[in-house]
């Protein structure tokens, strides 16, 4: 199966009533992870790496490893580059190969949100890639570095920002935040359905980390048909790591190398099951 873009892979998982995982992959062992769970449960999956990330996987060396890895795989996975802020970096993304991209102007005024992704989806479109955009704020921060306030999504303005934009997925806020919860968060599931009743599009749910299974397919159910898995990928790496040095199975360099590519799947296996998009592809 050849890389894909990411709007069939969602509308398929609207029409399938699941959603598909967006993971965030840092190096070479979290995608091999990740794609390792994709090819065993037979789902459709999408790698991506967030803007804010790139001083530590840089866009230049981590995309072309993405889009191979997407390319070389027998399922449809899609390649995204995540909240991106800098015209010249989403632009990078694409000419790179990325298959989606996400104009993230939450932190802006509507009317400047909407312009600018609309520039962007026009872009997006000329490469032949889909664009994501975000109405209202999801809390917390992408690398943890800050703790932004929610702003829940108003529905009304959500059917406005699409007519604006003709984005093709839409990130919405309703009690969701980046990074680990201090406790399971309350989700507007109101606006949520709302929202879904209003836009046209599929909808995507960031700061998947901490949700809580029920919670998650409940989502699912009301509209959402994308979800960004981040927090808890790097947190099973990590953990994995940790567990072989406990454990003195690590001998060597490959050791450990296995130990983040067993963290990595264990994770994207976990949120493929609660996704309901094993045996989709």
């Amino acid at each position: 199966m050849p890389l894909v873009n990411m709007a069939p892979l969602l509308k398929d998982a609207r029409s399938g009533g699941y959603a598909v995982g967006s993971f965030s992959v840092a190096n070479m062992e979290m995608v091999l992870g990740v794609l390792k769970a994709v090819e065993e449960t037979k789902s459709p999956a999408i790698i991506q790496i967030a803007e804010v990330r790139l001083n530590y996987s840089p866009l230049e060396l981590i995309g072309p490893l993405m889009v191979a890895a997407a390319k070389n795989s027998p399922m449809p996975v899609a390649v995204h580059f995540d909240h991106g802020k800098a015209a010249e970096k989403i632009k990078q993304a694409l000419d790179i190969g990325f298959t989606s991209v996400m104009f993230d102007g939450s932190h802006l005024p509507f009317e400047e949100n909407s312009r600018i992704t609309a520039e962007i989806k026009k872009t997006a479109a000329a490469y032949g890639a889909d664009c994501e955009g975000e109405i209202g704020c999801v809390g917390g921060s992408e690398d943890g570095s800050e703790d932004i306030a929610i702003n829940c999504t108003s529905p009304a303005q959500a059917l406005e920002f699409y007519n604006k934009t003709g984005v093709d997925a839409l990130a919405v806020a309703i009690g969701n935040a980046h990074g680990n919860y201090k406790q399971a968060p309350k989700l507007r599931f109101d606006i949520l359905e709302q929202t879904a009743g209003l836009v046209p599009v599929p909808l995507v749910l960031h700061g998947g980390t901490g949700i809580l299974p029920d919670d998650f397919r409940r989502c699912i159910k009301l509209g959402i048909n994308k979800i960004n898995i981040a927090t808890a990928t790097f947190d099973s790496v990590e953990q994995s790591a940790r567990e072989a040095y406990a454990n003195q199975a690590v001998k060597g360099y490959y050791d450990l190398q296995t130990a983040e590519v067993e963290g990595a799947y264990r994770n994207a296996l976990k949120h493929i099951e609660i996704f309901g998009c094993a045996g989709k592809a």
